[in-house]
């Protein structure tokens, strides 16, 4: 069905996302090198995912940072904030 499909695309895109937000913040980021990672991260995606993405962050930086802090998975990430099904 067409809202499966579109969440497993929002689904890639997120994981997508957090995997060049990992690379981008290193190892054991900090919250500053997070957010940083996070808005560049967005950037990379052009302007139309890239401000859906900027709203994924602006509402889920607390979670996302703590989750990649804690070092789960890109996947787990996205799962844990409502994008992908577990």
């Amino acid at each position: 069905d067409g809202v499966a499909e579109g969440r497993g695309l929002k689904c890639k895109l997120c994981i997508k996302a957090m995997k060049k937000v990992q690379d981008l913040a290193g190892e054991n980021p900090d919250e500053d090198k997070v957010t940083a990672a996070l808005h560049k991260g967005c950037q990379v995606l052009g302007r139309a995912m890239g401000r859906l993405c900027q709203r994924l962050v602006n509402k889920y930086l607390g979670q996302i940072t703590e989750e990649l802090q804690d070092g789960d998975t890109p996947r787990d990430i996205c799962t844990a904030i409502g994008v992908c099904r577990s």
